[in-house]
């Protein structure tokens, strides 16, 4: 895998993934490019989780349909949204841990076109991912409402990025366990600038326009690139609330006032994130039956 495209693809973007699923693979990319500790903001360091590996062992094409890259099952269509999301993988199915939104774009219009499929279902379980992409998907999904059953079947749960897709659909089901929520947008600035004088390393930019290089890990991040970068954090977080208030059919102060907190099972259905519990083979079957 390219870990350092990866990583140019992580660090210093808005992020719509939850906070404890950044950290692992933030830690984890930090041993692969050799970076010795990620800090929190609250001044302890970040470790990655045991057992964390790039993934490529899980992948599987058992039940690859050479024509698209969903399963069809009974007339569902069963497009996977699972681990974490990025705008292009370049694959129609989950690899090595990822979603890209261009596969789940791809299967969903397909599924949309195919004559043999009579709904949809969203298979989720999760974290989030990059914000670039996500809300054009969420619209396009949104805005075929009608013209198919779009069920999220979350198996287990669907979180920032992860749940602004499964809020697009007519319906969302969660299990028991499975978890809704975590409605905000993040952003890590990696800074580098003491490993580097310690490493006896003098980085010069030269650079044309003030905020040039607002950003640069190699840097320290100036109060006023923060006060810009937190402005663009805002509007994409509005973003975000505004587009589940609108799939929700809630009002968007409910939606902001969750302040990205998760919610488990029952509690998502309470607040309005969530239709009904339900195991995940349970769901699938109370959509067949809707069918008829």
């Amino acid at each position: 895998m390219n870990f350092p495209h990866l990583a140019q693809r992580l660090f210093n973007v808005p992020l719509a993934i939850h906070p404890r699923k950044a950290e692992v693979v933030m830690a984890a990319l930090s041993e692969r490019l050799g970076v010795s500790r990620i800090m929190r903001l609250d001044g302890n360091a970040v470790t990655p989780m045991a057992g964390w590996n790039d993934g490529d062992e899980d992948f599987s094409a058992s039940g690859r349909n050479p024509r698209a890259g969903y399963d069809l099952v009974e007339g569902v269509a069963v497009i996977q949204v699972q681990g974490t999301l990025v705008q292009k993988l370049g694959t129609l199915r989950p690899w090595s841990g990822m979603t890209g939104y261009d596969g789940i774009r791809q299967n969903f219009l397909t599924a949309l076109s195919d004559p043999e499929v009579g709904a949809i279902a969203l298979d989720i379980d999760s974290p989030g991912g990059e914000v670039a992409g996500c809300f054009d998907l969420v619209d396009t999904i949104h805005q075929a409402r009608g013209q198919k059953p779009i069920w999220s079947i979350l198996d287990e749960s669907a979180y920032s990025a992860g749940y602004a897709i499964a809020s697009a659909a007519d319906r969302i089901v969660v299990p028991r366990t499975g978890g809704t929520g975590s409605i905000g947008v993040i952003a890590m600035h990696v800074d580098l600038s003491q490993a580097l004088s310690a490493a006896g390393i003098t980085v010069t930019v030269i650079n044309y326009g003030e905020r040039k290089a607002d950003g640069a890990p190699e840097f320290p991040l100036s109060p006023e690139a923060l006060e810009r970068f937190q402005a663009d954090i805002d509007t994409m977080g509005e973003l975000f609330v505004e587009t589940v208030a609108r799939n929700r059919a809630l009002p968007a102060a409910k939606v902001r006032d969750t302040q990205a907190a998760t919610y488990l099972g029952a509690s998502g259905v309470e607040l309005g994130l969530a239709d009904e519990v339900m195991a995940p083979d349970a769901a699938f079957l109370a959509l067949l039956q809707a069918l008829g």
